[in-house]
């Protein structure tokens, strides 16, 4: 009887490949499938690069996989740029192509940076172009690109090369066949594909891709803040734009009138959901993707920012069987992932929940979601009118845009239902004020709304390079503090674990109005907001400029962020 486990009598390789299921990186079917692909091909694939070819294990987690796995250090771009081989051996191209970046001999070997250290064969050759030993080292695949750019940098990047393979358009007007052949072929799929990809890698909310007259301009929305990404060029707008419209099931010949669609697909071992908006402009379409990462949501009070006192306060709010809460802000700031985390904090099977949104962005597993359209006359009025004879318990509402949306929102909460909705308005007093002004009548609003969330979005310090400073004692007085000389602020230097930004996600910043009896007397009074403000902070309700001095304090984000967001800055 042998006493050989089954890892153990298994290749390294097959090991590994076990380990990262077992860390919940790829599904046991996924990999089943992928091995099965894996046996048709002529040439010898190994499990890492395999994997990440298909889009099941996204190039980092791979990367971090094989260092733990290898017990290996994870090499950044740093120091591969610093420890590179003066002279390498191998063309610029296969480097590229093969994502290996051969370092500093030592000891007669040949230390050797590799996005996939189990590929033998690469192993082998690279021994034999060098005529050195060759010792596997842990690298991501898009460390070595950088760093590659880095060390060459009149070589083509990425999107060059695949430039390279693209046909120059003769014509600036294309016909719609042309389109679509362009549009099909292996390049502009490519190119599309690393447009959406380095989105994926570099957390985008949004790809923003806008045609001019002499260039084609490609952004990305990182933690709130656009930033400009290499483009193809301009003579390829229409073929680029044209893929994404077939991508979403678009009318590639309508250039004339907007468009909404979406895209599901798996980018490097992630899920997405990408809803995607054209409009015509004076150059040709403009599209916004918006990146909706399944796997990434984080559906818990505190992960968003909220504070212990918030959360309480929420929860106790949450808890009430009926009447309205609001959750208010401009666009951007939070508000649906806010609602979709109470909505999952909700979600029992002993309740009925019913959403109506323009448009759903997350799916939600047992909460019955309707999706808002205007064109057949599903609108949001007409909806609610329909779900309030559905016998729910929950109600959310993506947004009250008229007066017929808000009364029927409010006899809802009347009538036994827990309503939640959105509201686009500066802060929480605000939005009392614009319920009235829409025509909701006062006693019915004292009676339902239970109270007002407002909030913004600010970026969280990066963790890994924040840095202290001692303010200087005016900014401390900015801040409503008296000057102290152990207080201790933080501020954003930059470094590769947040591409230099400084910050890495974001949190919220807040304020909370409870509607209690002197409230609801101010309503009856019409009162403007700020006599409703003044006497929510009387009854001890903190701003969001407030909420976000505490922040700061806590080195969570910087007093520049919280300006930027609030205009209580002065």
């Amino acid at each position: 009887m042998s006493d050989t486990s089954p890892s153990q009598s298994l290749e390294p390789e097959e090991v590994f490949a076990q380990s990262l299921v077992n860390a919940g990186l790829v599904s046991a079917v996924d990999l089943e499938r992928a091995g099965q692909m894996r046996q048709t091909q002529s040439e010898p694939a190994s499990w890492p690069g395999l994997l990440v070819r298909l889009g099941l294990v996204s190039d980092q987690d791979m990367a971090r996989a094989l260092s733990d796995h290898l017990q290996q250090p994870l090499l950044s771009v740093e120091q591969l740029y610093s420890r590179c081989d003066s002279e390498p051996g191998l063309t610029e191209r296969f480097m590229r192509e093969q994502l290996v970046l051969p370092l500093q001999p030592e000891n007669g070997r040949l230390p050797l940076a590799m996005a996939d250290p189990f590929n033998t064969y690469l192993l082998d050759a690279v021994a034999m172009a060098r005529n050195l030993e060759v010792t596997p080292q842990v690298a991501s695949g898009a460390a070595i690109l950088k760093a590659l750019e880095r060390l060459h940098g009149e070589g083509q990047s990425q999107m060059g090369d695949i430039l390279a393979d693209v046909a120059p358009a003769d014509a600036p007007e294309e016909s719609v066949e042309e389109l679509m052949d362009m549009a099909s072929g292996a390049p502009v799929i490519r190119l599309v594909n690393l447009i959406i990809q380095r989105a994926a890698e570099a957390r985008a909310s949004d790809i923003h891709i806008e045609p001019f007259e002499n260039r084609l301009k490609v952004r990305y929305r990182i933690d709130g803040v656009l930033q400009e990404e290499e483009a193809p060029p301009v003579q390829l707008s229409a073929a680029v734009i044209s893929r994404i419209k077939i991508m979403a099931r678009l009318n590639i010949a309508e250039r004339r009138l907007p468009q909404d669609g979406r895209i599901e697909m798996r980018v490097q071992g992630q899920d997405l959901d990408m809803r995607v908006s054209t409009v015509p402009t004076m150059h040709g379409e403009s599209v916004v993707l918006r990146l909706l990462n399944r796997d990434s949501i984080n559906f818990e009070f505190a992960g968003l920012g909220f504070t212990e006192q918030a959360r309480q306060q929420l929860d106790r709010l949450l808890a009430l069987p009926n009447g309205m809460i609001l959750v208010t802000g401009p666009t951007g700031s939070g508000k649906t992932t806010t609602l979709y985390t109470a909505l999952h904090q909700l979600n029992t099977p002993q309740r009925k929940m019913i959403t109506v949104e323009d448009p759903v962005e997350y799916q939600l597993e047992g909460i019955n979601q309707i999706q808002v359209k205007s064109s057949i006359g599903l609108t949001f009025a007409g909806a609610l009118r329909a779900i309030v004879r559905q016998d729910p318990d929950v109600i959310m509402v993506g947004e009250m845009r008229d007066l017929e949306t808000a009364r029927i929102c409010v006899q809802s909460a009347l009538t036994g239902h827990l309503v939640l909705s959105t509201l686009h308005t500066n802060d929480a007093a605000s939005s009392v004020t614009r319920l009235l002004e829409m025509g909701v009548e006062d006693y019915l609003l004292t009676s339902t709304l239970h109270a007002v969330l407002a909030q913004r979005l600010v970026r969280r310090l990066c963790r890994h390079c924040r840095e202290p400073f001692t303010p200087l004692p005016e900014l401390l007085r900015e801040l409503g503090l008296e000057p102290q000389a152990d207080v201790q602020l933080w501020r954003a230097r930059g470094c590769e674990q947040c591409a230099d930004s400084g910050f890495r996600g974001r949190l919220v910043i807040h304020e909370l109005l409870p509607v209690n009896d002197e409230i609801r007397r101010l309503i009856l009074d019409h009162a403007d907001a700020g006599r409703i403000q003044a006497s929510a902070r009387q009854s001890g309700m903190t701003s969001m400029y407030e909420d976000g001095c505490r922040k700061v304090l806590a080195g969570l984000t910087t007093v520049e962020e919280v300006l930027r967001v609030t205009q209580e800055g002065d």
